[in-house]
């Protein structure tokens, strides 16, 4: 079962896929747009494409866990995403995974300026992992 996790940003959504086992992050990618209705559409095609059956959409909390300010607009667009995929997104926490992102491509010695192109693929694979690790040890 493929599973596609998405970092849902104001101008770039990071997208990562899961292998056909479901247990591992394979393709991962950018979709540059500040437009709702082309990333939704651009997302319909990935799935379409690599044959996704679940939608795990990175969901906006405060450390407290209590919704973040934007979690009406993430709903929102989760929405927009059952509408064009057919699949109902699963909302996950991702509190800290842009910092994490950010981290780890500080440690393989990419320059702060080149984390804008690849920080969002990275988090919606953080996201994806640690989704793929939920469903793993709920069994």
């Amino acid at each position: 079962m493929r599973i596609m996790a998405i970092d849902y940003g104001d101008a770039r959504t990071g997208v990562a896929i899961s292998d056909a086992t479901g247990l591992l992050t394979g393709f991962t990618t950018v979709i540059q747009s500040r437009n709702r209705e082309v990333v939704a559409e651009q997302i319909k095609d990935l799935a379409a494409a690599y044959g996704v059956e679940e939608l795990v959409l990175g969901f906006p909390k405060n450390m407290d866990g209590s919704e973040g300010a934007r979690a009406g607009l993430y709903r929102c667009f989760a929405q927009q995403l059952e509408e064009a995929t057919g699949l109902s997104p699963v909302l996950w926490d991702e509190r800290r995974t842009t910092v994490e992102a950010h981290n780890i491509l500080h440690q393989s010695g990419k320059r702060m300026k080149a984390h804008k192109k690849n920080v969002d693929a990275v988090a919606a694979s953080l996201i994806l992992e640690g989704y793929l690790t939920y469903r793993r040890v709920r069994g």
